[in-house]
């Protein structure tokens, strides 16, 4: 273990998985993530490997066949998988949304269907909330699901799901206005959907299609998709927890969850980035000695290694308030919001230390520079995040005039 970024308190079992993580990593990933990312190709022996170390159950609890650990040990596990590449901790991220959400909100045959099977990996999970004309506004959705006898139709077009040509289960936030009067406010008639589907491209099932990957900057090797409802049919008994209505909410909570996700990716992408310019600069000579030994450099390593160790102990403490039981999402927005721009500046100085051999495909900078953005949009803008931040501030300091 390196010096920065250690997390104190830890008992055995959470520094051994932690461990048995970064292991994985420096010997399964970091050797062939730059291939498989300029390849753009899945990680199948890595999702494997994943699968036998138990991660797909990490915080599924221990009667659905999970380790039932704390969100703690998996933003961990998450800020060491994303050391290595980014692209497979989204892998693992949206999968436990879905769990989260299932362990939370769900009916107990909903949780008795899924939950064993998540837990191996057999099911793979996927959520879906943005659409085309809209990313953070989730008030401003859409996609409908009517009630037909026993049935819902779903109907609309969803947008940037990853795992969505791999994943078997998405939860799909769709507006409902069953049981709910005109003028009702967006976010009261809105109700997640557990659409079971078959893994791959095209039409999935009758009424789904999934057209293809989406081509991006960064981000690769995952499969980020498009998803479309045409006379969708889904069961009513999955209608997440039973009750329509409350899908807003049900989201909201998972989407705590998958802030600290982001803040712990941005945490791991920060850290190797650090690792590699400390390194380089160490190595790198220019008049006479390593680069390393010049002050410019001293300062932007000094810097780098202040930003790692902040963003860590920010999303640290979200973790742990979620795992308390209390509400975190002011915690969470913090986190997210600064270890995504931390994460963004480390790698930017990465890359400069790295002078011209920065931009050449055969150095991993290279990688994690068209890697760190997506943090900066990804489960809500920095925007977004101050936003929730600023109206939480304004709650818990309200003035008395």
């Amino acid at each position: 273990m390196t010096r920065l970024a250690q997390t104190s308190g830890l008992t055995d079992v959470q520094q051994e998985i932690v461990s048995t993580v970064r292991d994985f990593v420096d010997k399964e990933i970091i050797p062939v993530a730059t291939g498989l990312e300029h390849r753009d190709e899945y990680p199948t022996e890595i999702v494997e490997g994943l699968k036998e170390l138990g991660l797909f159950g990490l915080m599924i609890p221990e009667e659905y066949g999970g380790l039932g650990e704390s969100l703690l040990t998996y933003a961990l596990c998450v800020e060491e998988i994303a050391r290595g590449w980014m692209s497979v901790s989204g892998i693992i991220n949206t999968h436990f949304i879905v769990a989260y959400m299932l362990k939370q909100h769900g009916t107990q045959e909903q949780k008795d269907a899924f939950l064993p099977r998540m837990a191996l990996g057999e099911v793979r999970g996927a959520f879906s909330m943005s659409e085309p004309g809209l990313g953070s506004d989730v008030s401003a959705i859409t996609s409908k699901g009517v009630r037909d006898g026993e049935e819902y139709v779903l109907d609309g077009q969803k947008m940037w799901l990853t795992n969505g040509g791999t994943s078997t289960l998405v939860a799909v936030l769709c507006r409902s206005d069953e049981g709910h009067p005109e003028g009702t406010a967006p976010h009261k008639s809105m109700t997640t959907f557990l659409v079971e589907k078959e893994p791959g491209f095209g039409e999935v099932r009758p009424g789904l299609t999934i057209p293809g990957k989406i081509d991006k900057m960064g981000y690769k090797g995952v499969d980020t998709t498009e998803l479309i409802m045409d006379g969708l049919r889904i069961p009513a008994n999955r209608v997440l927890g039973g009750t329509t209505g409350r899908g807003f909410y049900q989201m909201m909570d998972g989407v705590e969850v998958g802030r600290v996700n982001v803040a712990a990716r941005g945490c791991g992408v920060a850290q190797r980035a650090f690792e590699l310019g400390v390194s380089y600069a160490q190595q790198r000579r220019t008049f006479g000695k390593p680069i390393a030994q010049h002050q410019a450099i001293q300062f932007k390593l000094a810097e780098m290694a202040t930003k790692v160790e902040a963003a860590h102990a920010m999303m640290v403490n979200a973790a742990r308030k979620k795992d308390s039981g209390e509400r975190n999402d002011l915690e969470a927005g913090m986190a997210k919001y600064l270890a995504s721009e931390y994460c963004k500046e480390v790698v930017e100085d990465a890359f400069r230390i790295h002078g011209g051999y920065g931009f050449s495909k055969e150095y991993e900078i290279e990688r994690l520079y068209r890697e760190a953005p997506m943090l900066l949009i990804g489960e809500g803008t920095a925007e977004i995040q101050k936003m929730i931040i600023g109206r939480r501030l304004l709650e818990e300091y309200r003035f008395q005039g």
